[in-house]
């Protein structure tokens, strides 16, 4: 009789949706060469190929093909049993991982992932801030979080908060002594925080007024990649810095910086927590949306 894992049955459709082992040896916590091993033995007992596998590609063979639609609903089953089952729980576990961007991190942790933790004390959380583009399936992540324009298509994306907008601010000392601002294209005789981007390139402001639009190559002295360090450069009057609203509001109603071309920076969708919509969600990454839902409802 033939013995076969479900840990095999798995990697097959792994490996079909990913179309890489290193892929889906991520998705399955196992190394390629522990996973190739496991293909290989289950090939073995058919006596079929299961996956063709060049330097180039990874694909599915036509027995392969037909072994996976045969076992794929036996296995969408017995993951739904499992959930089942772990519902019988106090509460969930394991572990969550979600890639992030700085800004992220900082809204989503004290409303959100501090009190995630105490509720499910079974659960861990892993936060991974990234600034680059990042393939949460082939990377081994549960969901994501950025702005929702920068959102995959085909992910499922659930609001993380309200609107964003970015500001253009500065110290009052620096205004006062400063050139007037009446449309951005007076910032070119400012001194602005430039931003350097994750992919080395340097951000053009970009502004809109009723239809018109408007992106800018700023000048300035000093050139940053954090958020953080940008605040901190326009507090001490180093020029404009033209951030999300996130990082400043505090700033803004204790005077330490003020807004300028408010009328130019209109509001926008903001961050989104997304996650892939074919992989059968986990009991801890259903309890954290339904808490996202629960702090986005009672927020102000």
């Amino acid at each position: 009789m033939l013995e076969t894992g479900l840990f095999e049955l798995n990697a097959v459709g792994a490996i079909s949706a990913h179309r890489s082992f290193r892929a889906a040896a991520v998705e399955l916590g196992v190394s390629p060469s522990a996973l190739s091993h496991a293909i290989a033995g289950l090939e073995a007992r058919l006596g079929v190929r299961l996956i063709n596998r060049t330097t180039r590609s990874v694909a599915l063979s036509e027995a392969g093909e037909r072994f996976l639609a045969r076992v794929n609903p036996a296995l969408q089953e017995i993951a739904r049993a499992v959930e089942d089952v772990n519902a019988f729980r106090d509460t969930p576990t394991g572990t969550l991982r979600i890639n992030l961007k700085e800004r992220a991190a900082h809204q989503i942790l004290r409303p959100v992932v501090a009190t995630y933790l105490r509720r499910y004390p079974d659960m861990n959380v892993e936060l991974v801030i990234e600034g680059r583009p990042v393939d949460i399936v082939a990377e081994g992540y549960d969901a994501g979080v950025r702005l929702a324009e920068a959102v995959p298509q085909d992910m499922v994306a659930v609001p993380c908060g309200p609107d964003s907008r970015f500001v253009v601010v500065g110290a009052p000392a620096y205004l006062e002594s400063a050139p007037a601002l009446r449309s951005p294209a007076d910032l070119l005789a400012h001194s602005c925080i430039r931003r350097r981007l994750s992919g080395g390139k340097l951000y053009r402001w970009e502004f809109e007024k009723r239809g018109e639009e408007m992106s800018l190559d700023v000048p300035g002295q000093l050139t940053l990649d954090n958020d953080l360090l940008m605040v901190e450069a326009a507090i001490e009057g180093l020029g404009l810095a033209f951030l999300s609203d996130f990082w400043v509001t505090g700033h803004l109603a204790a005077g330490t910086l003020k807004a300028v071309l408010q009328d130019w920076t209109p509001p926008f969708p903001g961050l989104r927590l997304y996650y892939p919509p074919h992989r059968h969600m986990t009991a801890g990454l259903r309890a954290f949306i339904d808490l996202l839902r629960e702090e986005t409802r009672s927020a102000p």
